[in-house]
């Protein structure tokens, strides 16, 4: 057993999300939100190193050692996997492990909207989930991917890095590349793709211009293709991906945004009112008859409208979300008006506590 795996059995037994080493310090694991340092000496540099040796494979620890940063999985049998990212800072060696759920949550076990299932059953176009990190992104993509392998026969690729959620063949063919051991980079993987004959593609991260055109170019030619953006709202979204590329190329990609972009499910982890645990707030926008010309127009600040008088189809914006979680009495008033986008709308919920809070 690698001598990690003892840290990383505490992290399990304490219902915690993430494990986090830095040398010179105790390791620290995430639960439901917040830091809680273990009761174990400081890691010293060298006793680092030795530690994450033992959980990486020979060729991924090379690479580690030349450029100071790698993403692997690791599993412990029976117990969990982990996405894993080994870094160096001032301290030295240091690393983060993040806990991936065995099974698959479903749709229903995540409390997901609804409508989430009509967007599994669209045929094509560009699917982004996106929010901070931590915000489970992946978690909700995978519940999606495993809703469409029971529910559909489609050809599914995924491209991770590493390989998060591990999905077996039901009614879908389900073939998962891993950055690193079966291709050199997204880009490269989503070329592959495209000539593999799929019906939906997954690529767990949008990180740049080439990886974000060849998407759109996918969408736009009859694939599904499901990504992850590290935004906090459909606006914002909209945004990033025109604002990656050089100006003279905009235009066109505003006019391939408006025609394949299908759906923006954006997500935001609250802690709940009893803190002992977390509930996600979400927005939803959806194909409009509005939304083309608003993307190509450049009206973005436009897309809030579209989806505040469109809650009838299943949009709702995220401040919307955090107002019906806080009525239902899930989170706190700090809490939601942390989170919303117009805290004005939350400021009189607010005790004078909390107004301290908040203030500092």
């Amino acid at each position: 057993m690698a001598k990690l795996d003892v840290f990383l059995r505490t992290l399990i037994e304490a219902g915690g999300s993430d494990l986090h080493l830095c040398s010179t310090f105790p390791p620290k694991i995430r639960v439901h939100g917040a830091l809680e340092a273990l009761e174990v000496p400081p890691i010293q540099p060298d006793e680092m190193l030795t530690l994450l040796e033992e959980i990486c494979p020979p060729e991924k620890w090379k690479w580690y050692l030349e450029n100071k940063d790698q993403d692997l999985a690791y599993e412990i049998p029976g117990l969990a996997r982990f996405r894993v990212n080994f870094m160096n800072n001032y301290y030295g060696p240091g690393a983060v492990l993040r806990v991936i759920p065995t099974k698959i949550l479903t749709i229903d076990e995540l409390k997901l909207p609804p409508i989430l299932r009509t967007i599994c059953n669209y045929k094509n176009g560009l699917v982004l989930v996106t929010g901070p990190t931590g915000s489970g992104k992946s978690t909700t993509l995978a519940a999606m991917i495993d809703y469409i392998n029971d529910t559909q026969c489609k050809h599914i690729i995924t491209i991770e890095d590493p390989i998060e959620f591990v999905h077996p063949n039901k009614q879908c063919v389900i073939v998962q590349r891993e950055i690193g051991a079966n291709s050199d980079s997204f880009s490269k993987a989503l070329r592959g793709a495209m000539r593999a004959d799929p019906d939906i593609i997954l690529v767990g991260e949008m990180r740049d211009q080439e990886t974000m055109g060849l998407a759109l170019t996918c969408a736009s030619m009859g694939m599904l293709v499901f990504a992850t953006l590290h935004t906090n709202n459909a606006p914002k979204t909209v945004d990033r991906i025109i604002d990656t590329f050089p100006s003279e190329q905009q235009p066109q990609i505003r006019t391939m945004l408006a025609q394949s972009l299908s759906a923006v499910v954006s997500q935001l982890l609250c802690r709940t009112a009893n803190g002992k645990g977390r509930v996600a707030s979400h927005e939803v926008l959806l194909k409009h008859e509005a939304l083309p010309a608003t993307i190509r127009d450049g009206a973005i600040a436009n897309i809030r409208s579209i989806i505040e008088q469109s809650s009838g189809m299943g949009m709702k914006t995220m401040d919307s979300d955090l107002m019906n979680l806080l009525n239902e009495g899930q989170i706190t008033a700090s809490e939601a008006y942390t989170k919303a986008t117009n805290k004005q709308d939350f400021e009189s919920r607010l005790t004078k506590e909390d107004l301290d809070s908040i203030r500092g």
